[in-house]
């Protein structure tokens, strides 16, 4: 079995190692996540694994429509365009708000 990836800025592994982060939102997702996977934690600086979890939720939705309960687990942003402008950082100008956001609710298995 292929275990897969999902690379975390700094800021957001020591989030996720200390116990306020289990969610992560992808967009134009080329992995296929599904629940039940299990992905290994990198570190998108350094290149190096700080953890594995496991899939335990998925929903999709496009970002217009996300709502306070999908940040839960989640880090926040001062506003939707704070928002906008991040994920635009990360993907490029393809992000508006019709894009489909996959949310993603994990569990932490080992550091």
């Amino acid at each position: 079995m292929v275990i897969k990836s999902l690379k975390f800025r700094p800021f957001l592994a020591t989030e996720i190692l200390e116990g306020r982060k289990d969610v992560t939102w992808r967009l134009f997702d080329d992995k296929d996540l599904r629940i039940g996977d299990k992905i290994n934690l990198i570190n998108w600086e350094t290149g190096e694994k700080f953890g594995e979890a496991e899939i335990i939720e998925l929903e999709e939705k496009p970002m217009k429509e996300l709502n306070e309960t999908d940040y839960i687990g989640h880090e926040k942003f001062g506003n939707h365009e704070e928002m906008m402008e991040t994920y635009q950082k990360y993907y490029g100008d393809k992000v508006n708000s019709e894009t489909l956001v996959k949310i993603i609710k994990f569990k932490l298995l080992q550091v």
